[in-house]
């Protein structure tokens, strides 16, 4: 993807980057999410909500811009499956949220891991 139909993407809405997010993860049935050279995931604590969150993106390019600055992140890809079946039970357990394909103005939507599921089977049906 060009640098520019990224920042167009990254540039839009909470809410119309969570349905390309969705529309994207259906089609290709991956998620990403950033690690750090030790393979543990990326968590963010936010002090104005009182939440922690799991950010995600649709496509490895999105999670590496993300990263950028950061030289100890790299993305990694979940499957559709996996994440399913291990990280939503497991999130969830842990009181994890999701942070969906966080913006350039750093603005992200913010979800419980077993709505971004149901969200994701939904879209996964139009396929």
């Amino acid at each position: 993807m060009s640098d520019d139909g990224l920042a167009g993407i990254l540039g839009l809405d909470g809410e119309e980057r969570y349905d390309y997010f969705l529309s994207l993860v259906a089609e290709e049935r991956e998620v990403w999410i950033l690690v750090n050279a030790d393979n543990r995931f990326l968590k963010i604590s936010s002090e104005d909500e009182g939440v922690e969150y799991l950010p995600v993106w649709p496509a490895s390019a999105f999670a590496l811009e993300y990263a950028k600055g950061a030289e100890d992140l790299s993305p990694k890809s979940i499957s559709l499956p996996d994440f399913f079946r291990k990280w939503v039970p497991g999130l969830t357990k842990d009181g994890l949220e999701v942070g969906v394909l966080p913006g350039l103005d750093k603005t992200v939507w913010i979800t419980e891991a077993e709505e971004l599921k149901r969200d994701l089977q939904d879209a996964m049906s139009d396929f």
